[in-house]
This record gives C-alpha cells, sequence and structure tokens, in this order.
C-alpha cells in the first residue's frame, strides 16, 4: 500500500550520516548504537508491516542518562527522533524515516521496586506488560491492563498508546494505573511527572504524557499501579444467532447497570479461526460469541452471572458455557488473545481501532459487515465488547495492490462510521500514521491547532515523531 505519505527525507541530514553516527558513538556503548543496513532492518517497521523506512541508525541505551545524551545531541543537531518499545504497534506509531533515529528502551527492562503495602511497582519502560503482572503474581496481585500482545509489548509502549486489552472494562486503560513517569523532553533534561500515589497535584501532565504517541518525550520508568487478584474468576460463553443479537445483549447488559471484569466479542469468522489454533472449545453452532468473565467469591460471582443469563436469553442467546476448571478457562481466554495471530495464518489483515458507544453496537456491526462486503472482502470481528472498542480484521491479499488499497478505503470508512456514531478514531493501538489523515475527519481545524499547540510546549522544531499522529498538511510552527 502507498496512501500515506511519509515527508521527505532531510537531504541535508543524509549527508551529514558519518558525522552523526560519529557523534552517538561517543554517547553510548559500541553494542548500543546499530549502524549497518542489515542489523538496522529489523527496526525500519512495526506491527503495521504495510509500510516499512529505513533509519539513519538506532540507538538502544540502557539507562535514563544516555537516553538523555542521545535527545540532546539529535536535539543541538536537528535530528528528528522516533522512539520505540518493543515494535508492537499496529497504528505505525513507531516506523520511522529515512533521516530519523530510533531510540528503542528494550535494554531497559528492569523491574525496580515493588511495594505491596502501597500497592505499586516502579519498572523501566522496556519491561514487558506481562512481566509485571507475572513478578506480583506469586503474592496475589496483578498489573490490570492486557492487551493482546501483552507477551511482548512494552510499558513504555503502552503508555504511548494508552493501551487497554480485555480486563479494561473493570479496570481501565493504561492511564487508569499509572501512577508516575519519568520523562526525557527534546533537549534532554530528566523531569518526574506524578510520583508513587494518586492525584498529584497542579496540571494533568501524566494524562497528557498517556497517549502523546511519542511527541512529547520518551518515558523511561514507570511507576504502576498494582492489584489484589480477585478471590475467584469465571469467563461464561455466550452464543447468539447473530452478531446484530449479540450487540444488543452487550447494549443491554452495560445499561443495565454490570460491568464483568471482561466483555469480549466474536463473530463466526473469528470464533472459527480462533478455534482451529487453540481448540478453547468455542461453540460452533453460532454467528457471535460473547466471553464474559465475572469475578469474586461464589456467591457474587453466581449473582452477577444470573442477571447475566438472563439479559441474554431475552436476546436469543442459544448456548451457555460456563468455565469449570483453570485449564477450561485458560483456553477460552487463549483463544481470544491469540486473534490477531491465528487470523495471520489464513490471510493478510488489516486491524482496525474504533470506539463507539456500546447502544450503537447492534446499528454498527450491521453497517461494519455491509461496508466490507461492498469492497468485495471479508471481515472477523474480535474486540472489547464491553467499553465498545471495535478491533475489526479486515482480510485481504497483501500482494494484490488493488484489494490492499480496498481493505485500507474500507478502513477508513470504519473508522468514519464510528466518529458518525458518536464515537472515537481510537481506543488503544493510538493514530500513529494510519489514522493520521482521519484527523480533520474527528476534529476542526481550530481543534487540531490547539493540540499542536500543547504539543509545540514540548518540541517546537517536530523533530519527535514527527510524522505521526497530526496530519501534514496545516501543521503550526512553534
Amino acid at each position: 500500500m502507498s496512501a500515506i505519505a511519509f515527508p521527505a527525507p532531510d537531504a541535508g541530514i543524509l549527508a551529514r550520516r558519518d558525522s552523526i553516527l560519529a557523534g552517538l558513538s561517543r554517547l553510548v556503548a559500541p553494542d548500543a548504537l546499530i549502524t549497518s543496513e542489515d542489523e538496522r532492518r529489523p527496526y525500519e517497521t512495526d506491527a503495521l508491516t504495510a509500510y516499512r523506512r529505513m533509519p539513519l541508525a538506532v540507538v538502544l541505551p540502557s539507562t535514563t542518562q544516555e537516553v538523555a545524551a542521545v535527545l540532546r545531541y539529535c536535539s543541538e543537531a536537528g535530528v528528528p527522533v522516533v522512539p520505540r518499545g518493543a515494535g508492537t504497534s499496529l497504528a505505525g506509531g513507531a516506523i520511522p524515516q529515512e533521516d530519523a533515529v530510533v531510540i528503542g528502551v528494550s535494554k531497559m527492562n528492569r523491574i525496580l521496586e515493588i511495594d505491596y503495602a502501597s500497592r505499586i511497582a516502579k519498572v523501566q519502560a522496556g519491561v514487558t506488560n506481562l512481566a509485571v503482572s507475572g513478578a506480583v503474581s506469586a503474592d496475589g496481585f496483578f498489573y490490570a491492563p492486557d492487551p493482546s500482545s501483552q507477551l511482548a509489548c512494552s510499558i513504555g509502549g503502552n503508555i504511548g498508546m494508552n493501551s487497554g486489552g480485555a480486563h479494561c472494562l473493570k479496570y481501565g486503560v493504561t492511564t487508569n494505573n499509572v501512577l508516575g513517569v519519568t520523562l526525557v523532553m527534546l533537549d534532554g533534561s530528566v523531569v518526574e511527572i506524578g510520583g508513587s500515589h494518586l492525584d498529584s497535584p497542579g496540571y494533568d501532565l501524566l494524562g497528557l504524557i498517556n497517549g502523546s504517541e511519542g511527541q512529547l518525550g520518551i518515558v523511561t520508568e514507570a511507576t504502576v499501579r498494582i492489584l489484589r487478584q480477585a478471590e475467584g474468576a469465571r469467563p461464561v460463553l455466550f452464543g447468539f444467532p447473530t452478531s446484530v443479537e449479540a450487540g444488543a445483549a452487550v447494549a443491554a447488559i452495560i445499561g443495565a447497570g454490570i460491568i464483568p471484569v471482561a466483555m469480549e466479542f466474536m463473530d463466526k469468522p473469528a470464533i472459527e479461526i480462533c478455534e482451529a489454533f487453540a481448540h478453547a472449545g468455542y461453540p460452533m453452532d453460532c454467528g457471535a460469541l460473547l466471553i464474559i468473565e465475572v469475578e469474586g467469591s461464589e456467591a457474587e460471582m453466581d449473582a452477577q452471572l444470573a442477571r447475566i443469563v438472563a439479559i441474554a436469553r431475552e436476546h436469543g442467546v442459544g448456548t451457555v458455557k460456563e468455565s469449570k476448571s483453570a485449564m477450561e478457562t485458560a483456553a477460552i481466554w487463549k483463544g481470544r488473545k491469540s486473534a490477531f495471530g491465528a487470523t495471520g495464518r489464513i490471510a493478510d489483515y488489516i486491524c482496525m481501532d474504533g470506539t463507539i458507544p456500546t447502544g450503537q453496537l447492534p446499528y454498527v456491526l450491521e453497517r461494519m459487515d455491509a461496508i466490507v462486503k461492498g469492497y468485495g472482502l471479508r471481515v472477523a470481528n474480535v474486540f472489547h465488547a464491553g467499553d465498545g472498542n471495535l478491533h475489526p480484521l479486515i482480510l485481504y491479499n497483501c500482494n494484490d495492490p488493488v484489494e490492499a488499497q480496498k481493505a485500507e478505503d474500507a478502513g477508513n470508512d470504519i473508522l468514519k462510521l464510528c466518529v458518525e456514531v458518536g464515537g472515537c478514531l481510537t481506543g488503544e493501538h493510538g493514530v500513529g500514521i494510519e489514522k493520521r489523515d482521519l484527523m480533520t475527519f474527528q476534529f476542526n481545524e481550530a481543534d487540531l491547532h490547539q493540540q499542536q499547540r500543547v504539543r509545540a510546549v514540548f518540541d517546537p522544531r517536530w523533530l519527535m515523531n514527527p510524522a505521526k499522529v497530526f496530519p501534514l498538511e496545516g501543521r503550526i510552527a512553534a
């Protein structure tokens, strides 16, 4: 695909590449500076693999001080910087430019402190999401945000994109679970925002950093909330004849004031794909599936499930299957969390990320199906139904340029639909380059200019991840 434009590389920076590399080599160890083409190639893209750009160089610092030194040098040299966590961004948030230096935090992967009394953990930005829960699970705690890529994605990247996951319905997304960060500014200065306590005084700069997509600075450390594990948890499979009936059930459950810990949706294509991969025991005779998990004591779970089952029966549920063991629970969630990878076994796909009011689910599901079929393509829907965060997987052949363009156009139409019904362009994947040129569909010129004015306080020269989030046309100077 070639529909998304990148700015032309700065010829002056390219001509100075040797001197820039020499300057960087004085700041970090030899194995932390990647310069050869073969070694740079893994960093030319992220999980939005349809787009690739070879970076000028890659730096992998090990400390906050090294990050500060590299950023200060790049700022003084006028070299763009692309922050990178684990490279799992589905919106192209970590795709570089030919005149940019990638600064990756993968070597900063230590858990620095665990304080159970205060229910916090202090970690470096390169620690994987799942590693945080792994470090505290033996003591009965966990870290709530759980994106499907949690085995690989890093806390720094989660903060950049404000990631969520299946259990964000009850526990919130990243911004609800981060208390403080260490942020390195473009000029190399290091600031502490927030701390080890809730609701720091002053402006909510922490809320600004979460979801800022690497445009305001580089997070090197974070203080996150850890929570006590519930007494018990029980996922239940609900099979419905159609996606519309499943969507209506979701809206009715949320409308009744019931907040399960998770509520995940799969339509028939997604069910078939995930079951073939994970053998999770999903019902195969339904048109749509909800995975609804409740937690608490046995009595609490029974009471909540009774209300949910009653609402599901009002909306035509055909199958209700409770997990009876830890093994069944693991299989159910393996199927859901493997959805993206399992789909990749059978076709190329674009994974969208729009968010809608839950009351609009039945209508939007019908319209999404019609949109994709209108382009002659197929779609598999798997998403966080409880908070209306849609993840339609549009299947196509990446070797067919015409079909690839149709897939991208269908995805854009779906995101526009999300905005039209009162939702927004992204729930947890970020804007990146994928949704950058749709920002004018959601925001007017005054809205975008005000956001850019805030950005300019941190980065007046557009050196931090400059090709992302805001359309290339109409950008304002500091």
